[in-house]
């Protein structure tokens, strides 16, 4: 490490320090949950090498660590109150990563109003490796689970899919279609591989009108099987009505759109609702800002979603990104 634990935490991680974390002088924090709330607590970590580059700048690196998580609150319907970090940091590490590291919390922290309660610093021989746990509320038994979900219920997605993926090849200098964008829009994918964009205002929209719903972190398709079997149902994807990145949209072939739909790195969100729900829902997305696209319907069955394009099923190589399982990275 750059410097010993006390003195990191002293120098960069005390002054983010929220109320009921005593200034980071205690062993523990505490919080008030508000009233008529449920607790949601959900964990991430994320690892050099394999959720982000060597040479990824290190306030983009806090802010995806801390958004992957804010990702899956709002999945739940929770809104965001806290954080505890751990980190594991190689000594080699350039002092430098810290202030930087840091300094991409802070700006999350006023952006998304949540605070830092404690956590723990560790060396260790590779990294960094980082861990974060977020704490949310989500109204008296209004957290939306994956399992609630219906045969005949819509599915619906929010934002693109895809662009991480995207953003990964072109940082990796992978040759590709996204080769032939705009520097904007190559841009714009990286910036989306780095810097997740966590649907927290959906969040409301999703505990009134939602089923079922998760985060779409390790791949649409690989995501939905999960969100299908959790609700004992098997499910219709509609892969054409998927929304891809500005730009990859107009190129992708099929080889191009089962890459993307089965690539991690999105942190959209997926939900379930009746359809007497889905007017009201995309009428509150709009009003917070989120798009919408309808992309398939759980339907009776047990067997894995279909992935249909134009009526026929897609033949995919795989259909999520699995640690311990895939030998390529996360997108």
């Amino acid at each position: 490490m750059p410097a010993d634990e006390l003195a990191i935490i002293d120098r960069y991680f005390r002054p983010l320090a929220g109320e009921g974390a005593f200034g980071l002088f205690d062993d523990a924090a505490r919080f008030d949950v508000p009233a008529a709330a449920d607790l949601v607590v959900t964990v991430d970590m994320i690892a050099n090498s394999v959720h982000f580059l060597p040479g990824d700048p290190p306030d983009m690196v806090a802010q995806k660590a801390l958004r992957v998580n804010l990702s899956d609150l709002a999945a739940k319907g929770a809104k965001p109150l806290a954080y505890v970090l751990s980190l594991g940091l190689p000594r080699d590490l350039d002092e430098s990563w810290l202030e930087g590291f840091a300094a991409g919390l802070r700006r999350d922290q006023e952006a998304y109003d949540i605070a830092l309660l404690g956590g723990d610093t560790i060396d260790v021989p590779g990294g960094p490796v980082i861990s974060l746990t977020a704490f949310g509320a989500a109204p008296k038994g209004g957290m939306v689970h994956r399992f609630g979900g219906r045969a005949g219920d819509v599915l619906m997605v929010s934002g693109t899919i895809g662009a991480g993926a995207a953003g990964l090849a072109l940082l990796k200098g992978e040759p590709g279609p996204w080769d032939a964008l705009t520097a904007d829009e190559r841009g714009a994918l990286i910036n989306r591989y780095r810097v997740p964009q966590p649907r927290t205002a959906l969040a409301p929209a999703l505990v009134e009108h939602a089923s079922a719903a998760l985060d779409v972190s390790d791949g649409l398709v690989g995501d939905l099987d999960k969100l299908a079997a959790a609700s004992g149902c098997s499910a219709v994807l509609e892969a054409a009505r998927v929304p891809l990145p500005q730009g990859l949209a107009e190129v992708a072939d099929e080889a191009l759109l089962g890459r993307l739909i089965t690539s991690g790195d999105d942190y959209e969100i997926l939900a379930a609702l009746p359809e007497k729900n889905v007017d009201a829902f995309g009428a509150a997305a709009e009003a917070a800002g989120v798009a919408l696209a309808r992309v398939g319907r759980l339907v009776v069955g047990a067997a894995p979603p279909q992935v249909l394009q134009e009526g026929r099923a897609m033949t995919l190589g795989r259909r999520a990104y699995v640690h311990g399982r895939s030998t390529d990275s996360p997108a």
